[in-house]
């Protein structure tokens, strides 16, 4: 069996929601980094050069929101792209070539 073509759009979207999940993983965690950055932050500096408690919360918050969004739409350009890309040279020297048991 040889796999000459893909659907690009319905493997865009599955990429897309499986970027989207990675972005809320690496979301979660720069929003656990800035919290502890803050917290140690109030106790490392003078209260003049330590970062507000406010701004790491927006920062953490801003985090959760904008990394899947931003992970989803990347991760939906770029597949669309890719399989685009694999369509066309396929279509000229063939394509992966599969055997199914």
């Amino acid at each position: 069996m040889i796999i000459k073509r893909f659907g690009p759009l319905s493997c865009a979207k599955i990429a897309s929601a499986v970027y989207a999940v990675l972005g809320l993983f690496v979301g979660a965690c720069m929003s656990i980094v800035a919290l502890l950055g803050a917290a140690v932050s109030s106790t490392q500096r003078t209260p003049e050069t330590a970062i507000s408690p406010i701004a790491s919360a927006v920062l953490g918050v801003g985090a959760i929101i904008i990394c899947p969004i931003f992970y989803g739409v990347f991760g939906f350009l770029t597949t669309l792209i890719g399989t685009w890309l694999y369509n066309l040279i396929a279509s000229k020297i063939g394509g992966i070539e599969i055997d199914l048991a």
